[in-house]
Parts: structure tokens; C-alpha cells; sequence
């Protein structure tokens, strides 16, 4: 096989493709043969009608439309290998007007163009600039931990003398006016700055008191959404009451001989969540203010709508390995599937943004990739045999995909080990 690349226009490259006539004669027999095994050809045995047989049966030349798909098909995965391209879309394009069939004993040539994700520069290259949670334990995150635990001995106590505060539970009744279906009900239960709802809601409803009614409205933080708004009156206010802490409830409450020992619990356990979590939070940081840097308006739809299909197949898997439906997931968190595949092209925008902005560091990095940085990646990826893994990997057409993939890597590397900490206790400023 043969292959000539154009020059990438408007994010579009071409290639010609020429498939050798032994090549198309080995897809022409298989495609007759094929075709002799799957349809009946009465006096004939499965698999042995000729070819004029077939041809008179099905229609001349059946053969040989088979035969061009296949070889355009086949070769689609070869051809993205050898230009080591990443499609935005799952085929080539294949200009069907101009498109002619293969014949016997002839090569075979026809132009598929590739879709290709877009190549923006980033403003800066220069290493980024985060804050970070300090590496070691602070005082103020033992505080908050234990305000936690305590948490879970609260209780509440009905108020009618004050409006609501932001660590209130909340009984009302919430009507919908527009698009807030999911929040309607006569007796709905809320849990002030739980997460749960819409920060515009929670924020409406401070300050409000029994009795009282109030109109509500937001614009949901997700492309395209449409303003929602609903008729709340307020039926009951409890105050969450933490208990007081303690060496005599450490004891009974959490099981430690005083005060000083649950500290230095909290502390350590404390510790072992930041050993684990701060490493992948510093990158996260660092890859999203690299994004920052894109010099891109408006990202390209086929591209994010790539981003937007894969993270959607990865959330449909998670839920079906906890033996959870996006019915039950969505009734549970309270969102229409409107609201969840807004959320989803928000996510996608995002992710989309911080790929282009690591492959445009990679590029002025001038990354490469080695063949034993290839083996490792299969090595390391847990499969059971990395070697039949890589060549179906191979055979796909996903081996450009993967390179990607460790280009970035190796871009994020550079990013977080060159990047300027500012170590902020995030706990007590927002304690503040």
C-alpha cells in the first residue's frame, strides 16, 4: 500500500491511498467467496457458485462493490498508523461521487480525508503558577475534620425567631414555574450549602423565615441552559446543634482515651490522605491553568463532541459496574437529561481545552516518543498479555492514539515538576 498526504487544511488532511492489484485480486475472490458461502445459488454447494453465477444472481459486479468497501475499510487502520494522525471522527471521509470500483488485476487508488483535531498555540510557555494545600498537616484541618465527626452527633432544634443560615435544615414547600421540575414538592427537605442544589437556591433561600414566601429564579452554569425558577414558602427552620467536644465524648463518642488522642488520629489519617491526594491535585491545578493559556475562542464541534462520546461511554461503564442506571443516577442527584448532557458538552469543553493545551506544550517541548516508551505503556496498562494487546492496538489503528497519550504524559511531567508553588492553608482561609 502506497501512501501521499496532502498539507492540513482547515484541520482536514487527505491521503491517496494506492492498494496494489495482488491486493485487490486476494478482495475480489474473497468478496465472490464470501458471497457464494452467506446467499443459496440453487445446483450449487455453500461456497462453490462461480463468480458469473453470483454475478447473475445478485447483480453484476456485487462482487466488486463488496471488494472496494473491504479494501477501503481494511485499510483505513493502516493508513492512520502510517500518518500516526488521531481522526476527531470514527471514519475517513470517502468522496462517494468521484469514488470509482476496484477492477481485476489493477491497482486501486482513492483519496480519504481525516478530520484532525485543531493546533492552537498556548499565550506562554513558561512554567505555570498554583497554590497548594501545605504538604504538612495544619491545625485548622484538624479543626475542620473534627467539626466534621461531630457532625454526625448533631442535632436540630426548630427556630422561629430568625431567618435561615447557612448550616440550617430546611422544610418547604417548593413550587415550579419554569424548567426546576426536579425540585418541586410539597414538603421538600433541604440541608443548607449541602452541594445538593443549585447555589442561586441556597442563596435565596438565607434569611428567609417560617411563614415567608419568595419567588427564586437561576440561570443553571452550563452552555445553552435556560433560566429555571420556582415559588418557595418556607414551613420549618431547624438549627444544627454540633455537641461539645469533650475527653469525656472523644471517649464515648469516638472511641479515644481524650481530646489530644483523637487530635493525633485525625492528624495522621490527615496525613495519609495527603500522601495520596496532592500529588494528582497538583497536577490537576497545573493542567487547568496551562488551559488558560489556549489561544482558542471557540473549540471545534467535532472535536469536543470526540471528548463529549468517550466521557459519556465512560460514565455509562461506571454506572453499570456499581449496577446503577442514569434514570435512578440522575432521579437521585436531582438533574433532567437535559441538564446532565449540558453538563457533560461543559465537561467536555473543559477537557477538550486541557488536551490541545498539553499537545501544544508537547509540540513546543519537542516530545518524543520511543518504542521502548511504547512497550512501557502496555507493560504498565495491567493486561494480561501486553504483547497481543499492542498489536491489536496495531491493527486498529489506535497506535497514533496511544503516542498521544504519552506525549501528554510527558508534558504534564515537565509541567509539575517545574511549577511555582504557593503553599496556602486552604481550610483556614476558607474558614475566613
Amino acid at each position: 500500500m502506497n501512501i501521499t498526504q496532502s498539507e492540513v487544511q482547515d484541520g482536514k488532511l487527505t491521503a491517496t491511498v494506492t492498494i496494489p492489484a495482488a491486493d485487490v485480486d486476494a478482495a475480489i475472490k474473497k468478496a465472490y467467496k464470501d458471497a457464494a458461502h452467506k446467499y443459496r445459488f440453487p445446483g450449487f454447494r455453500p461456497g462453490h457458485a462461480p463468480r458469473a453465477v453470483v454475478d447473475n444472481m445478485l447483480g453484476k459486479g456485487f462482487g466488486l462493490v463488496d471488494a472496494t468497501n473491504r479494501i477501503i475499510n481494511d485499510a483505513e487502520p493502516a493508513i492512520i498508523n502510517e500518518l500516526d494522525i488521531v481522526p476527531v471522527k470514527e471514519h475517513g471521509d470517502i468522496d462517494e461521487e468521484s469514488l470509482e470500483m476496484v477492477k481485476d488485476h489493477e491497482d486501486y487508488t482513492y483519496a480519504i480525508t481525516f478530520a484532525l483535531r485543531p493546533t492552537p498555540s498556548l499565550s506562554s510557555y513558561d512554567a505555570v503558577e498554583i497554590e497548594m494545600p501545605p504538604a504538612e498537616v495544619t491545625e485548622s484541618e484538624i479543626d475542620a475534620q473534627i467539626e466534621m465527626l461531630l457532625g454526625y452527633h448533631a442535632t436540630f432544634e426548630d427556630v422561629e425567631d430568625r431567618g435561615i443560615e447557612d448550616t440550617d435544615f430546611v422544610t418547604a414547600k417548593v413550587e415550579n414555574i419554569k424548567n426546576a421540575e426536579a425540585l418541586a414538592g410539597d414538603s421538600r427537605m433541604i440541608a443548607m450549602g449541602s452541594g445538593n442544589l443549585p447555589n442561586a437556591f441556597d442563596e435565596g433561600l438565607m434569611g428567609m423565615k417560617v411563614g415567608e414566601t419568595k419567588e427564586i429564579s437561576w440561570t443553571p452554569e452550563t452552555e445553552g441552559a435556560e433560566e429555571a425558577a420556582v415559588n418557595v414558602t418556607v414551613n420549618g427552620i431547624k438549627a444544627r446543634k454540633l455537641p461539645e467536644l469533650t475527653d469525656e465524648f472523644a471517649k464515648t463518642g469516638f472511641g479515644f482515651d481524650d481530646i489530644a488522642t483523637m487530635r493525633d488520629a485525625v492528624k495522621e489519617e490527615i496525613a495519609a490522605d495527603k500522601e495520596s491526594r496532592l500529588p494528582q491535585l497538583k497536577e490537576n491545578r497545573c493542567v487547568a491553568k496551562l488551559a488558560e493559556r489556549l489561544e482558542l475562542d471557540e473549540m471545534d464541534k467535532d472535536y469536543e463532541q470526540s471528548v463529549f462520546q468517550e466521557l459519556g461511554q465512560n460514565f455509562l461503564q461506571s454506572l453499570a459496574a456499581r449496577g446503577m442506571s442514569l434514570d435512578a443516577w440522575l432521579q437521585a442527584n436531582g438533574m433532567t437529561g437535559d441538564q446532565f448532557i449540558a453538563d457533560l458538552h461543559h465537561q467536555a469543553d473543559d477537557v477538550a481545552r486541557e488536551s490541545l493545551a498539553l499537545d501544544a506544550l508537547a509540540r513546543e517541548l519537542k516530545v518524543e516518543v520511543t518504542d521502548g516508551d511504547v512497550d512501557n505503556e502496555f507493560k504498565s496498562a495491567g493486561v494480561d498479555d501486553p504483547e497481543a494487546t499492542k498489536e491489536r492496538f496495531v491493527a486498529e489503528g489506535r497506535m497514533p492514539a496511544v503516542r498521544d497519550s504519552i506525549r501528554r504524559s510527558k508534558a504534564v511531567n515537565w509541567l509539575v515538576e517545574n511549577a511555582k508553588v504557593t503553599e496556602v492553608d486552604e481550610t483556614a482561609k476558607d474558614a475566613e
